[in-house]
């Protein structure tokens, strides 16, 4: 019989509670350019956003990371308008906000470059990650569940103590039925010794006694 693995349980809990979904893209942008995209999210859910940017070098040839340059991030619920993020960060950073209300949410990014009708025009290449986390959990809720879950492991606990108590019993058993047949079998075999020897002893006994009985008979 197959022992009882409460730990895969909690395994396969923690699985379901950790799912996520990630978005990975990269994008051009020009200075004082913003490029929007639209996540539909469900309520009370964590988005988690990495970004980072680097800026064409013209002598290189190249896209290269530039201390310089900074992103803003700003995120929108579109049915509300409300704004959820609105923050300026470093050229490589990162940005986590929670829905509030079930819908479409604007996700915008654009330099803190601003064009100039002279200077020349700065080029980025932005790589984005985004990543969509599971809805919070109820807490009161979780404590419930957990509380089910650990009955529930104590009682299987409790049930395998009870079969584990019971083969040995068993087993306790069949070592008992095992001597009782080994010592029933010792037994008999003696007891046919004792027959085979009787009865040689029986016909030695008739023979002697015939062979008295036919002299005796001779002699007459």
């Amino acid at each position: 019989m197959s022992n009882a693995r409460p730990r895969s349980q909690h395994l396969l809990l923690c699985l379901f509670l950790f799912i996520s979904v990630v978005n990975s893209l990269h994008f051009y942008l020009d200075d004082n350019e913003k490029r929007c995209f639209i996540e539909e999210l469900p309520t009370d859910t964590v988005v988690e956003g990495h970004y980072k940017a680097l800026e064409w070098n013209d002598e290189r040839q190249v896209y290269l990371n530039n201390e310089h340059l900074g992103i803003l991030v700003e995120v929108t619920e579109l049915e509300s308008g409300h704004s959820v993020v609105n923050t300026r960060g470093p050229s490589d950073g990162r940005f986590t906000f929670t829905s509030h209300e079930a819908g479409d949410h604007t996700i915008c990014l654009s330099s803190n470059y601003s064009s100039s009708w002279f200077g020349p025009t700065a080029h980025i290449r932005l790589h984005l990650d985004v990543v969509v986390g599971s809805t919070k959990a109820n807490a009161d809720h979780d404590r419930g569940h957990v509380s089910a879950l650990a009955s529930k492991i104590r009682d299987l606990n409790i049930k395998i103590e009870d079969i584990r108590r019971e083969q040995q019993y068993q087993r306790e058993r069949e070592a008992g039925f095992r001597d009782l047949s080994e010592g029933t079998n010792s037994r008999a075999v003696w007891y046919s010794v004792a027959q085979i020897v009787t009865l040689l002893l029986t016909c030695a006994w008739q023979l002697r006694h015939l062979r008295r009985f036919f002299e005796d008979r001779k002699m007459r």
